[in-house]
């Protein structure tokens, strides 16, 4: 039945069950027939005109939904209605949300709706959205409907809905739960329907102007993760071990996906969506979930934590159990690395396309749960999420509609680079050949990452990219054993890149990037200088860009002079500022914008490790007033660099003058201030002790084999010859309202332009983000 009979100025009464019934009673439909035969204009069109009639199709599709979950739905009949509702509601809902006028409508209550049904009170009566998602959650848990009937008679004896313990209905084996039920592809499709109809409750999220305040919650977020929600844990449990277990290479067959189609991946795919949309909760504000120490038999500690009062980031900090961690572990890595398997035959194996909610997800455990990130880090399973990582953003690096999967991921190694044993676990040799267009090398998964990052950087990305990018590279350096001499040369590259007197003199921040690359050259040579021959080597090589630094120019003309070089030289770095975005995974059609991440400075917090591998947090040597406007965005607060002194804005204004136009220019005060604190006597010393015996062996015995010289290198030594080693400084990353407010923007971006079939949002008056055609 089309919409169009009831856009009339005639409302239809409630009680007319006849015209009502026609909407829910087709049986021959599925989502995509409810899409086609209720246009958007038709809907807006009753929303302006016919706004009771609007209002009554809602109220009775969810009264639809309330019955079937009070009765169980034993009929096909029964649940046929429920599946249709289901489509029409997700098909209505987000032009309800909108209209700023009609957002409030779920959240009144009906008259006569009342809690228990009947005729009792009003004030008694429930708000038409907790109706709805508590609804819901009841279906989510009906036996022969959605789950395994446990019973196994006749229709008289079936369970009570009401009665039922969902927690012994969860949909898959894993955390808390053991038994793995026998998959049935029926209950799968009713289960995405339901959640594909849960996500679009969700969704008033997309109509609402992203807000500096990110703890502003999803009132039906917040409602259906109360406890007010019976179903919550099982749910939960549900979601997270349908995810986790799914194998979509199946029986190892190939071109099994062809043969067979697969109803578990909707199904897991909605699961990821909704899970990583129930646990948008931001982590900075005071109440994030706490770790206490205490191992109970149980999957969740009993001891309820004063922890946030949404359940599932409640129930996701407080998994604990090994063999949990192991599970979530293993089905997260195999998922993520299912993009990467080659395969001889082409096509033969499936692919996935849920990546990026995945790196959300796996995001989410990292921060809500400090035991999970540990555990991670305890074995050389980190690696197996490393990789995929590393070939997304090798992958993404040169597509700027992809510039949201290349922050996740690059925020997720900066939160795991903050752990020592993140630096410890990349000296494993790397064996597994991905297929990645880069260099080919021996080496370790340090190796890896260098020529990765190496390759991003010199593609071209946004400032905040490189310097995440170098704070990993620098926060994994005291640990690295022995680099390649293909990564030990990227590094010196990018020294040389970012040295020159044209970058070093044309922006204000540019020369933190080289006392970057510096710590890494002397964490390396200060505490692994024993395996690290082909660093050492390469340094000696390219010794003349040290001196060139330790030598560099201060006056007026030579900075003039050193500006001007850039029409001379190939620029090292090409730089694109087009606007952040996600886009559509396959169809290169749309993105959608995404919110600015915050500087380095407010991502990261400095900690220096003492002798017992234990860190302290250093606190910032002065606190800065707000950066000015005609600095460049990207210039951080408190220079967080190795020693240099945090310059108070006043004095920053002093040393580089700004012309009337407001440009900034560099003066020869600005450039001493940082020139008099490169950290270079380490790098000086090893130079003047190294390269006289070098070049003393290659005339003795007329070399020009680097072998030799490596050879040599290698069983040299500068015990008590370097200057006293600098303690080890870590910037680990730190949760703040600027980053909580981007997973926001950026997930839900993901989640519009992966629904396209139906196409739930499109063409839908969204305001979290733009919606850009590429």
């Amino acid at each position: 039945a089309s919409v169009t009979m009831f856009v009339s100025p005639q409302p239809v009464e409630a009680t007319d069950d006849a015209f009502w019934d026609q909407f829910w009673a087709d049986t021959a439909t599925s989502v995509q027939d409810v899409f086609a035969l209720v246009p958007a204009a038709e809907i807006r069109a009753v929303r302006e005109e016919s706004p009771s009639n609007l209002a009554t199709l809602c109220y009775k599709a969810v009264e639809k939904l309330v019955q079937g979950a009070e009765s169980g739905c034993h009929t096909e009949k029964e649940r046929q209605i429920i599946l249709n509702c289901c489509r029409l509601l997700t098909r209505i809902l987000p032009y309800i949300f909108e209209d700023p006028d009609w957002r409030g409508f779920f959240w009144s209550t009906v008259p006569g709706a009342g809690r228990g049904g009947g005729d009792e009170d009003d004030e008694n009566a429930r708000p038409l959205a907790e109706s709805l998602l508590l609804a819901v959650a009841d279906l989510l848990f009906c036996p022969d409907f959605t789950v395994q009937s446990h019973r196994r008679s006749t229709v008289d004896t079936a369970e009570d809905i009401h009665s039922i313990d969902s927690c012994e209905y969860i949909w898959e084996a894993g955390v808390g739960f053991a038994h793995s039920p026998q998959p049935n592809y029926i209950h799968d499709l009713n289960r995405t329907e339901l959640l594909k109809l849960l996500l679009t409750c969700f969704s008033e999220a997309m109509y609402l102007p992203p807000s500096s305040d990110s703890s502003n919650t999803n009132p039906w977020v917040q409602f259906f993760c109360s406890t007010e929600n019976r179903h919550a844990l099982p749910l939960f449990t549900s979601l997270l071990n349908v995810v986790c277990a799914y194998d979509p290479v199946g029986y190892g067959i190939p071109y099994n996906h062809l043969l067979f189609s697969d109803y578990r991946e909707p199904l897991v795919e909605e699961a990821a969506q909704v899970l990583i949309v129930t646990l948008d909760h931001d982590s900075s504000t005071g109440s994030s979930p706490t770790v206490d120490g205490t191992t109970t038999g149980t999957a969740m500690d009993d001891v309820d934590p004063p922890g946030p009062d949404n359940l599932f980031v409640n129930y996701l900090s407080r998994i604990h159990r090994e063999e949990d961690f192991q599970f979530i572990l293993k089905g997260v890595a195999r998922l993520l690395s299912n993009p990467l398997v080659q395969t001889y035959l082409p096509n033969s194996a499936k692919k996935i396309q849920f990546h990026q909610e995945l790196l959300v997800l796996f995001w989410k455990l990292c921060d809500f749960n400090k035991k999970f990130l540990f555990f991670v880090l305890k074995s050389s399973d980190v690696l197996d999420i490393l990789v995929p990582i590393l070939y997304f953003l090798n992958d993404a690096r040169a597509d700027q509609s992809r510039v949201g999967l290349m922050h996740i991921g690059v925020f997720i190694l900066l939160l795991l680079s903050g752990e020592r044993n993140f630096g410890v676990r990349l000296n494993k040799p790397y064996s597994v050949r991905v297929p990645m267009d880069i260099p080919v090398f021996t080496g370790t998964h340090a190796d890896l990452l260098i020529i990765v990052f190496h390759k991003i950087i010199t593609s071209g990305h946004q400032r905040l990219e490189i310097d995440c990018l170098l704070t990993i590279i620098v926060n994994v350096s005291p640990y690295l054993k022995s680099l390649s001499m293909v990564a030990a040369n990227k590094l010196l590259h990018l020294l040389e890149a970012f040295s020159t007197t044209w970058f070093l003199f044309s922006a204000v921040q540019n020369h933190h990037l080289v006392f970057f690359l510096l710590e890494v050259f002397n964490n390396i040579i200060q505490y692994q200088f024993d395996g690290n021959s082909n660093l050492v080597y390469a340094v000696i090589r390219k010794r003349n860009v040290f001196h060139q630094l330790a030598n560099l120019p201060t006056d007026s003309q030579s900075i003039q002079k050193g500006l001007q070089r850039k029409k001379k030289t190939p620029e090292p770095i090409s730089r694109t500022n087009s606007q952040d975005g996600v886009s559509m995974e396959g169809s290169r059609t749309l993105k959608t914008s995404l919110v600015a991440t915050p500087g380095i400075d407010k991502l990261t917090e400095k900690s220096q490790v003492s002798e017992d591998g234990t860190m302290r947090s250093l606190e910032p040597e002065s606190s800065q007033p707000p950066p000015e406007g005609n600095l460049p965005s990207a210039v951080s607060d408190g220079e967080p660099w190795s020693g240099e002194a945090s310059h108070p804005r006043r004095d920053r204004r002093r040393l580089s003058s700004a012309s009337s136009s407001g440009q900034w220019t560099p003066t020869p005060d600005w450039v001493m201030s940082w020139k008099s604190k490169l950290p270079l006597q380490t790098i000086m010393r090893l130079l003047q002790v190294l390269v006289p015996q070098v070049e003393k062996i290659c005339i003795d015995k007329g070399l020009t084999d680097e072998s030799e010289i490596l050879k040599f290198l290698q069983h040299g030594t500068l015990v008590g010859l370097l200057p006293v080693p600098h303690p080890i400084l870590i910037r680990k990353y730190q949760a703040n309202s600027g980053t909580a407010m981007w997973f926001r923007t950026y997930m839900w971006g993901v989640i519009y332009l992966r629904n396209v079939d139906p196409p739930i949002w499109y063409d839908t008056d969204v305001k979290l983000f733009e919606i850009q055609r590429v």
